[in-house]
């Protein structure tokens, strides 16, 4: 049997000293990474955390994150990546929902958790992993609510041998909330075997080695962070935490990256075009990067040809997967033929078995349009607490021997070409009937973005009682005329397709995992409507 903590105490055997976790001018050796996850993961048992327990993390960027993760595998628990930056209400909703007991933390977010503890709430303990104690006002906080608090002072006492806790691999390992912008947040459960599946499957198909070094930008509550957490320590890497300060100031960036001589990047595009139009890109060494991964959403083509430009001696990787299924596909490319006008998400990895259906759950032919399903070892569990969630989700079919697959439902439309490359071409939830036309939203983004004097943009629908109506809000790299942009726009789409109200914005909305937050640019537009 072999668990998700397995790989740091393995790497540890055949590197001891090697860096685990690099952020900012400290580190973690993975011997140090496996005695303090092994003291959190003894001091967790003796508040009486038992297997399947949910344990959450709130925590910025930093190395208390690693401790934070293997600790509570170790343990039997699951962790629970809680958003830093969340509203408290959100992460209420979290902490209720899931059944959090016990909160790993720091001094750095005594301000947050004053406002998210409350009488309502079950938690039972506060515990920081690293040095810097609590503070008064925080621990007399604490007392008020009879929340326990522990530090590394507290955790240095007990031992740095592996705990004897019976985790199996169909066993929880952690827990991944989605980001709630089209509705409440729905927990996404992975086990030690979907974890580790994916961990060999990057693995082995980015040929990662002991002497790579990762750029994690991902926050740990987005599922990108698993290369980071996973990958990393199952090929006996080192994960170098990108600092928040860092992923807010591309100049900055750009020098850790050089500095680090990072080997592997793996971000949402966003980060990359902010890096390259920062117009430093060229006056930085960054020829130790042998792979640019990107995932998330879309990448614009024609950023894409410039950072390409830019890092002649990267491969570049456009990964899918749902956070439901870790990944799925991928398509490598060092150079882009000048026929594409969006990136292929190309072929399905190993392990992993799609279906394309239609509305009536029919397959559909090549080229033909439908839904992605997957069945594959990397994929979750179910929804947490919502097993009607988690049967919508699922498609199910017997086999001849009477044994039952279950394949995910992406909500995602794609293709199949005749070369064997899947296509995206959007979300079953992104598409609207326009005076009974279907439209894809993010091909009408995708057509915007492509304009040159467009940095970045986003499409979304409004609908009243007769039909709906798109808008179009947009980040400009140079002044152009909304005229202007109609008029391109009614070259290369349908009439019914360009948006009947085009906004220009100096920024657009995101999550905290940098993905577009439709739900804000919706409410907003609704809250104009309204006030006109």
């Amino acid at each position: 049997m072999y668990l998700l903590p397995h790989t740091i105490l393995n790497a540890a055997n055949r590197y001891p000293d090697k860096e685990a976790f690099r952020f900012g001018d400290t580190a973690l050796t993975y011997t140090e990474l496996v005695n303090q996850s092994h003291q959190l993961a003894h001091c967790l048992l003796e508040l009486g955390v038992q297997r399947g327990d949910r344990i959450g993390i709130y925590l910025n960027r930093c190395l208390e994150t690693a401790v934070a993760v293997y600790g509570i595998m170790s343990a039997g628990a699951a962790f629970v990546p809680l958003d830093p930056y969340a509203p408290p209400a959100r992460t209420q909703f979290v902490i209720q929902d899931c059944g959090i007991e016990h909160v790993i933390s720091n001094k750095n977010q005594e301000k947050n958790l004053k406002k998210i503890l409350t009488q309502n709430l079950d938690v039972k303990s506060v515990i920081s992993p690293f040095g810097v104690n609590w503070g008064e006002g925080f621990l007399a906080f604490c007392a008020s609510l009879n929340i326990r608090t522990f530090t590394q002072r507290n955790l240095q006492e007990l031992s740095h041998t592996k705990p004897d806790t019976r985790t199996l691999e169909d066993d929880l390992a952690y827990i991944m909330y989605t980001s709630g912008t089209t509705g409440t947040p729905k927990g996404i459960m992975h086990t030690h075997r979907s974890g580790l599946a994916y961990a060999k499957l990057s693995a082995d198909l980015y040929d990662v080695q002991p002497t790579d070094r990762l750029g994690n930008h991902a926050a740990l509550h987005f599922d990108i962070s698993t290369m980071g957490y996973f990958t990393m320590p199952y090929a006996n890497g080192t994960t170098v935490i990108v600092p928040d300060i860092h992923t807010k100031l591309p100049a900055s960036m750009a020098q850790l990256i050089e500095k680090e001589q990072l080997t592997i990047w793996y971000s949402v595009p966003l980060a990359l075009t902010q890096l390259l139009q920062s117009g430093i890109v060229e006056s930085r060494d960054f020829s130790a990067i042998r792979w640019v991964l990107y995932g998330g959403e879309p990448f614009p083509v024609k950023h894409l040809r410039a950072l390409i430009k830019a890092m002649p001696n990267a491969r570049f990787s456009n990964v899918y997967g749902p956070a439901e299924v870790n990944q799925c596909t991928y398509y490598n490319f060092s150079k882009l033929s000048e026929k594409y006008t969006t990136i292929p998400l190309g072929k399905v990895w190993g392990n992993t078995e799609i279906l394309i259906h239609n509305e009536n759950d029919e397959a559909v032919k090549t080229n033909e349009t439908g839904e992605l399903l997957v069945r594959s070892a990397t994929q979750m569990k179910g929804y947490w607490g919502r097993p009607d969630l988690t049967e919508k989700g699922f498609y199910k079919r017997q086999r001849i021997d009477g044994c039952e697959e279950i394949f995910y439902r992406t909500g995602d439309l794609v293709k199949m070409c005749e070369q064997g490359n899947l296509h995206f071409l959007g979300r079953k939830d992104r598409q609207v009937k326009i005076r009974g036309y279907r439209v894809e939203l993010d091909e009408v983004e995708a057509v915007l973005i492509a304009h040159e004097a467009i940095g970045e943009a986003a499409v979304f629908a409004l609908k009243n009682e007769d039909e709906a109506h798109i808008k179009a809000v947009v980040k400009l790299k140079k002044d152009i005329e909304a005229s202007t942009l109609k008029s391109y726009l009614s070259k290369r789409l349908s009439s019914y397709a360009v948006p009947n109200d085009i906004k220009f914005v100096q920024k657009i909305p995101r999550t905290s995992a940098e993905k577009i937050d439709y739900k804000i640019l919706r409410r907003d537009a609704i809250n104009r409507v309204s006030t006109a």
